[in-house]
């Protein structure tokens, strides 16, 4: 595989896909709910991922594709060149503000991310990486995270998993918080992602993230230095939904060991 080739290719389907957004915003949207009442879906949102659908199969028939709206293949293990794509990461941001979202897109050979993407569609901020060959924000190649402390860092967290739940201990949570810089929160696990490779924040965690949410970011992370995992400190789930925290590198295990406990 030609990665370079693959990279241009890749970057231009999702520009032209961000252009089909923005174009939408002049237009009537339909909202559904799906798992719950606050997890939503737009005609936009299935659109977008059958563009890439179309697209992806008529140039690459022999790769699959594990997409957020169903649209793809029923991906249960990770051989060969899997494209991991959500096209509308902060459809309530989306559907309510008309910003604060993002295409994510990651292409993965065998498990092992080579290429990822995020686009900022409002904005026109591509983030990109590929394996072994660095990350980019708009072509400007991104620098190695430097050390920093948790009492310096600011973290992005959903202000829900600050509150009392199931699944973690709520007290740590909140030692985290309380030890921290500040804490940010915007919607988009995408966005979050990029904002740790750019170092506007210093950590992103989330009690439950689907592997389309995170696919593109993490070879973004990777190349430049971030740690990426679940709360155990296994490797990110690329097959269902987990705990997820991204860091730089020098406060990842402490923020895993002292404050990341599941229930």
């Amino acid at each position: 595989m030609d990665w370079h080739a693959l990279d241009l290719y890749c970057k231009d389907l999702v520009k032209e896909a961000g252009q089909r957004i923005r174009n939408s915003f002049m237009t009537d949207i339909t909202v559904e709910s799906k798992a719950h009442a606050n997890d939503l879906v737009t005609n936009i949102d299935k659109e977008i991922e059958q563009f890439f659908i179309a697209r992806i199969r008529k140039d690459f028939p022999d790769h699959r594709i594990f997409g957020e709206e169903g649209f793809g293949d029923s991906i249960e293990e990770l051989s060969g060149m899997i494209w991991m794509l959500d096209p509308i990461d902060g459809t309530m941001n989306f559907i309510h503000q008309k910003r604060n979202f993002a295409i994510s897109l990651g292409v993965y050979e065998d498990g092992i991310g080579k290429l990822g993407y995020i686009y900022d569609v409002v904005h026109g901020d591509l983030y990109n990486a590929i394996d072994g060959h660095g990350a980019y924000y708009n072509d400007e190649r991104l620098q190695p995270l430097p050390p920093t402390t948790l009492d310096e860092s600011i973290i992005a967290m959903n202000a829900f998993w600050a509150t009392p739940n199931r699944r973690v201990d709520h007290e740590g949570t909140i030692a985290l918080i309380q030890r921290v810089r500040g804490v940010r929160s915007y919607g988009s696990a995408a966005l979050e992602l990029a904002y740790v490779a750019t170092r506007r924040v210093d950590a992103y965690i989330s009690m439950r993230l689907n592997p389309w949410d995170i696919a593109g970011g993490l070879v973004i992370a990777k190349e430049v230095g971030a740690i990426a995992g679940n709360f155990k400190g296994e490797p990110a789930n690329l097959l269902e939904q987990d705990t997820f925290v991204a860091a730089n590198p020098a406060i990842h295990e402490e923020i895993c060991s002292h404050y990341l406990k599941l229930k």
